[in-house]
């Protein structure tokens, strides 16, 4: 089984890596265009909304709660069966999204008043920043309908999931940043204003998702034609797992939303600074994490359903290991490089030195949580495989309380970098209460030899830091330096810190047996 979760993970980790290097091109793009100024915080506020949508409804609690379900499905029933739970589900979920949708684009300038809060008391008092308010509430229009697309992509990705074909969800993110990309280079700049082109990107992007996994399910004889099924027993028993999951899946990005609304008070730029700190987190988090998290939930469900104790706890263990080896060294390396890496990645355009320095800050604060986001992208499946989903929950409102805490008490001396800041600090409760639930309920408890792993991680990613913090010289250096010269060098930096990482893994006696479940 080791064998099949590692060449998963690998299939799923290498399209999202064309995803992802994709999406920094976006970014490069995007930042060229229009840099961390209005436009820009007012376009990533309006494609943050239907982003947090759709983890609530497709990629996260939707999928958490449909997975398990799917798969006993699939083990247990005849496969009339699971057709016919996909046309109730697909056309139940198509029912409430559309509605969902067509809310929020009639609704846009409520949704702008409630998550731009600072943008709507500007336009109340004829204030000097309530272009922002009108310009967001249009673009929502635009975007809104992203979610509806996504949110069909998410599930037929699901139902590839569960029939082991990783590949074709893991790609498709590709095609969104390859319309936005489209969009920034030869739409935007015909435009009287850019950030119109990029909403545009967004919704042409969702729809080719859509459009895309169609063959792929129809191959597997699983194109079924929807219809409304409130009451189809798979329906009620995905419902019933999923409301307490939109709570708990939702918390991150509850807390995102809850940044953007106090950012939307603070001088403009810092909703930018976030955004680009942000995505540069979830390249590593994406990459692995969440990677890792899509091979793991499918395997964990049907070790429940099999009532495989040991073999479920043995691919806990590995989840936890892969992320442990992969976000230790990331996160490390994330905090020491974040200004070399804004400075190549983003600095042209209107994306200048007084940008970098600002976003490398909120870089740092969010990077001290990624280890920490990691880890509950594969301990929160260890309950949804059981499908239990309200435990997640209440560990998920006490996270976001504090992160409420946090906010309050950070976000007048540290100004945006304690939103961030305050983020990380939340996830690292999230995991560790986690953590704790598992091993209360006696679900999973680490062996000493994961304990022993774990510190040789921290030993070499320790070392690999120290090295590079050593090594590398001061923004100032990097601006003078041309972008070919600061490319090669950050470049140079990465793989040396790969290598070290490496030989420090070697010496402190980390070998292939540590990769392997059972």
């Amino acid at each position: 089984m080791s064998k099949a979760l590692l060449r998963s993970g690998i299939v799923v980790s290498a399209m999202t890596l064309v995803s992802r290097v994709l999406g920094l091109v976006r970014d490069v793009v995007i930042a060229n265009l229009m840099g961390a100024g209005a436009a820009a915080d007012v376009f990533f506020f309006a494609n943050r909304i239907p982003n947090f949508l759709r983890r609530l409804f497709a990629e996260g609690a939707f999928n958490q709660a449909f997975v398990p379900v799917m798969t006993e499905y699939k083990q247990t029933r005849s496969f009339k069966d699971t057709q016919d739970l996909l046309a109730a589900v697909s056309g139940t979920l198509g029912l409430i999204v559309t509605g969902v949708t067509l809310a929020g684009m009639l609704g846009s300038g409520a949704v702008t008043a409630l998550f731009g809060a600072g943008w709507f008391m500007e336009w109340l008092n004829d204030g000097p920043e309530a272009h922002k308010f009108e310009l967001a509430s249009l673009l929502l229009k635009i975007t809104f309908p992203y979610l509806w697309f996504i949110s069909f992509t998410a599930m037929a990705g699901a139902i590839l999931n569960t029939f082991g074909k990783f590949a074709v969800s893991s790609f498709t993110p590709v095609f969104l940043n390859v319309a936005l990309i489209a969009a920034a280079l030869w739409l935007s700049p015909r435009l009287a204003q850019p950030e119109l082109g990029l909403a545009i990107g967004v919704f042409a992007g969702g729809l080719i998702q859509f459009l895309f996994q169609f063959p792929f399910l129809a191959r597997l004889h699983l194109l079924v034609r929807p219809r409304w099924a409130w009451h189809h027993p798979g329906v009620v028993r995905i419902r019933t797992l999923m409301i307490p999951a939109l709570f708990g899946v939702s918390v991150s990005q509850v807390n995102l939303l809850f940044d953007t609304m106090l950012a939307s008070f603070l001088a403009t730029g810092s909703i930018s600074y976030l955004y680009y700190s942000d995505r540069l987190l979830e390249f590593p988090l994406g990459l692995f994490g969440i990677a890792i998290a899509t091979v793991i939930l499918p395997a964990l469900s049907s070790r429940h359903v099999d009532d495989a104790r040991d073999g479920f706890a043995a691919t806990m263990d590995w989840g936890i290991r892969m992320v442990l080896l992969m976000g230790f060294p990331a996160m490390l390396g994330l905090i020491v490089l974040s200004e070399p890496m804004l400075r190549v990645l983003f600095m042209r355009g209107e994306f200048g030195m007084e940008e970098v320095a600002a976003a490398g800050k909120s870089l740092v604060a969010y990077g001290l949580g990624l280890q920490a986001f990691m880890l509950i992208k594969v301990l929160a499946p260890g309950y949804y495989a059981r499908q239990d989903t309200r435990t997640p929950v209440r560990f998920g409102i006490i996270a976001m309380v504090a992160n409420m805490v946090f906010n309050a008490i950070l976000i007048f001396p540290l100004g945006y970098v304690g939103l961030a800041l305050a983020t990380a600090l939340s996830g690292m409760l999230n995991a560790g209460l986690l953590a704790w639930g598992l091993h209360r309920r006696e679900v999973y408890r680490p062996g000493r030899q994961t304990g022993l792993f774990a510190l040789k991680v921290a030993v070499a990613g320790a070392g690999m830091a120290a090295a590079l913090w050593y090594l590398s010289p001061p923004l100032t250096v990097w601006v003078e330096w041309s972008l070919a010269r600061s490319t090669l060098h950050l470049l140079g930096y990465i793989a040396a810190g790969a290598l070290g990482y490496g030989v420090l893994l070697w010496l402190t006696g980390v070998r292939i047996k540590h990769f392997k479940t059972g």
